[in-house]
């Protein structure tokens, strides 16, 4: 999975990070930020990203996706000149408030201090293989547990099916085969899940993105929670798919909603509507994560577990990485995004 950093420097001192999936190929994805983007925010004030994010327009094509690692920089720019963390500026608790009072109110579960939960992100294995994973992310604190759907769904029954039992129903599960089944597909799925007493906390994309109507049928159909994700990519799909009743969650991400602003305006639209919300992995690297703690931190709306597939990697890009605990992570209390980058590891790993 390549990864791109962005560095956004000021006249005045301060250095901001960004980071992003390569789109394409790691050559594309750095070509339009550094000759379309970069172009549009040179010279202006870090302050005015209300003002930057709508003049960043390039034809024929969605930049947000392209601006979101500037913007995420941006904050953290904003975040160290005044001397604060970023979900404080959003709005969230300061470091007193936390350690008198729990800001839990949009986590389901308990959890201490300045703590976000996230569901332990799995791939397609075996049902044996998946059984033992299970295990492991109910040991580690987890409540939840989101997999893959792959191209044959009986194996995805028979998968959430031996997850369920290994753990006896201690945990919740998400089932996600990124729009690759039909209405069909999905109906049997979420029928043979029923019969075994299996209630999902949510079927996420099971059909393709802008079929709106097929995916309200779809949940008048079932008892599963619907929830949409690269449908929320597009924009103003949120509100079309509340105006359809055909979702129950949505699964939001920074980059495609273009930074952090734009996600907490995506929140806002399903927060009015009663819409569950939870932020999306992308197999993120600790400037991300970083990013997303702060968001979901600040974001009442986000009220579900983040996905997250961090405890998956070797190294880290940051000096201190991420520690997990009891399936929650600890959002930094350090101006900006409150994260130093290791210099010397992202000259390692380059390519």
């Amino acid at each position: 999975m390549d990864r791109i950093l962005v560095r956004v420097d000021t006249d005045e001192g301060y250095v901001g990070w960004g980071e992003v999936r390569a789109f394409l190929s790691p050559e594309a994805t750095v070509s339009v930020i550094e000759d379309g983007v970069a172009p549009l925010v040179v010279g202006q004030s870090p302050f005015e990203l209300e003002k930057l994010r709508r003049q960043v327009f390039i034809e024929y094509t969605n930049s947000n996706m392209f601006f979101a690692p500037v913007e995420v920089a941006c904050w953290d720019i904003v975040g160290q000149a005044l001397e604060r963390p970023i979900y404080e500026i959003l709005g969230g608790w300061t470091a007193e408030h936390q350690t008198t009072m729990k800001h839990r109110d949009h986590v389901e579960q308990e959890s201490g201090p300045g703590e976000i939960e996230f569901a332990y992100a799995l791939g397609i294995l075996s049902p044996e293989e998946s059984r033992k994973y299970a295990r492991r992310a109910l040991d580690q604190g987890y409540s939840v547990l989101k997999t893959k759907g792959g191209r044959d769904w009986r194996s995805d029954v028979e998968r959430i099916k031996a997850m369920h039992d290994e753990v006896d129903g201690e945990l919740q599960f998400r089932l996600d085969p990124n729009q690759g089944w039909t209405v069909e597909d999905a109906v049997r799925v979420a029928g043979l899940l029923e019969d075994s007493g299996i209630y999902l906390q949510y079927l996420e994309q099971p059909i393709r993105v802008d079929n709106h109507g097929s995916l309200a049928s779809l949940r008048s159909r079932t008892k599963q929670p619907l929830a949409a994700n690269e449908d929320t990519y597009i924009p103003r799909n949120m509100r079309r798919m509340i105006e359809a009743n055909a979702i129950d969650v949505g699964v939001i991400d920074i980059t495609p909603a273009g930074g952090i602003s734009g996600v907490r305006e995506v929140a806002t639209i399903a927060e009015d509507s009663g819409i569950s919300l939870a932020h999306h992995c992308a197999f993120d690297l600790g400037i991300r994560t970083a990013a997303i703690l702060h968001t979901v931190y600040g974001t009442p709306a986000i009220n579900l577990p983040s996905d997250t597939a961090y405890y998956g990697w070797a190294d880290n890009i940051i000096e201190t990485p991420f520690e997990i605990e009891d399936g929650t992570m600890t959002v930094p209390e350090e101006p900006g995004l409150g994260i130093t980058v290791d210099r010397d590891a992202v000259e390692q790993y380059r390519q």
